[in-house]
């Protein structure tokens, strides 16, 4: 059976590596997780692709989270809620949509000790529409391309700062030090040794959440999905830590 990532230049990504080293733990010897670098305009023709009967689903990423959704035969609630897919399943000849990021998120914010107050989202792709449903009744500022320049003032008047932006895989911060919210920070990015933005939360004191925790969870969500099996965490967290 294969699975895979769906999205556009994804090179970077540690999901195979991750979910190769989970189908091996439980046994699964004739699986595989591949990587598709799907263009915007081939989209279709990739979703299309997975009803073939030996593909399980896939997992996607930016761009594709909101674009895939109208090629799906159904979406569940969560997705819907969300407005948002990062996990395909195919069951017999449909494509059912759903959205393991809001798991993922939910474990960085227990991670980060999480009890409610104000948080600053920065981005506003299918990342930041799933980190809005996991904070539930939070007071929640968007930060977007509308108002990035005050992104600064913002989030130091937040007790939480959530990055959903690809702003730090390069080794660029995406706030300055001085502009940290008051208690805790959660990167979804991951890239070796941290991003600035983890690393000036941690100097100073602050909870942080990097994308290697949110990438674990929401990887050992998608896996249950396909397989329904328990997710080998101990091998993937292995697999990410090598």
């Amino acid at each position: 059976m294969l699975t895979g990532l769906l999205g556009h230049q994804i090179s970077y990504s540690a999901s195979p590596a991750m979910q190769n080293a989970a189908f091996a733990a439980a046994g699964l010897d004739g699986w595989s997780y591949e990587l598709f670098d799907v263009a915007p305009a081939d989209l279709p023709a990739a979703v299309a692709a997975l009803r073939l009967r030996n593909h399980a689903g896939a997992n996607v990423t930016i761009p594709h989270k909101l674009s895939v959704m109208p090629l799906l035969d159904a979406c569940d609630e969560l997705a819907d809620e969300v407005g948002a897919v990062n996990f395909i399943r195919r069951d017999g000849e449909r494509l059912v949509g759903g959205n393991t990021d809001v798991a993922g998120i939910r474990a960085a914010l227990a991670e980060v000790g999480w009890t409610g107050g104000r948080a600053a989202i920065l981005g506003r792709g299918g990342s930041a529409r799933a980190a809005a449903v996991a904070l539930g009744d939070a007071e929640l500022v968007h930060l977007t391309r509308e108002n990035w320049d005050l992104r600064g003032v913002l989030s130091r008047e937040c007790d939480l700062v959530v990055n959903c932006t690809p702003v730090g895989r390069e080794g660029e911060a995406v706030i300055r030090p001085a502009d940290l919210p008051r208690k805790a920070v959660i990167d979804l990015v991951y890239v070796r040794g941290g991003t600035p933005l983890v690393a000036s939360a941690r100097a100073a004191g602050l909870p942080a959440a990097d994308g290697w925790a949110v990438l674990l969870a929401q990887g050992a969500a998608s896996f249950t999905g396909w397989t329904s099996l328990p997710a080998p965490l101990a091998a993937m967290r292995a697999a990410l830590a090598r």
